[in-house]
């Protein structure tokens, strides 16, 4: 939810020459309409439905791949033991007044707040993060996620290889 994972996801994986997977993207291309249609026809338990077999298409690609996840994929189904166990969970993390300002102008994209008035806004972000907060915490690695670049990201995924690496 505006932490940046598809533009560091898509810069990572260009920086270790890997395949880059929006699983975003994926679904708006598998079910051939954007996600907030999605949620305004079928509503969010479909979406959710939807998002949890795209996850497992997309983590069935043979070849290693860099993936950037939806904000809630992890919270819904088995989905955060899926993800977990097919490779490195990265959480990047960022404060709700940092992410306001990064979603402020593109509200209407996001389906769980394209109805929130900008005074709202950190307040329903801070609930949002406080809900997902146990699921993020089980990520292998925690990154804060300001003014991160791509060369900081892939050091501190190198870094926490080989602390987590077996002798």
């Amino acid at each position: 939810m505006g932490s940046g994972k598809s533009t560091l996801g898509k810069n990572l994986a260009g920086l270790l020459q890997l395949n880059f997977i929006d699983l975003d993207n994926y679904i708006e291309t598998h079910e051939k309409k954007s996600i907030t249609l999605i949620f305004e026809q079928q509503g969010e338990n479909s979406f959710r439905k939807i998002e949890s077999t795209c996850l497992l298409e997309v983590l069935d690609v043979q070849q290693p791949s860099v993936i950037a996840l939806g904000g809630g994929t992890i919270c819904f189904g088995n989905n955060l033991a899926q993800v977990k166990n097919a490779g490195l969970l990265v959480y990047l993390e960022l404060s709700a007044a940092d992410l306001a300002i990064r979603l402020k102008n593109n509200l209407s994209e996001r389906p769980l707040l394209k109805n929130v008035n900008t005074e709202e806004l950190v307040t329903n972000i801070a609930g949002k993060l406080s809900d997902r907060e146990i699921f993020y915490r089980q990520a292998h690695l925690i990154v804060n996620g300001s003014n991160l670049s791509v060369q900081t990201l892939q050091q501190k995924i190198i870094d926490f290889k080989n602390e987590n690496s077996p002798i």
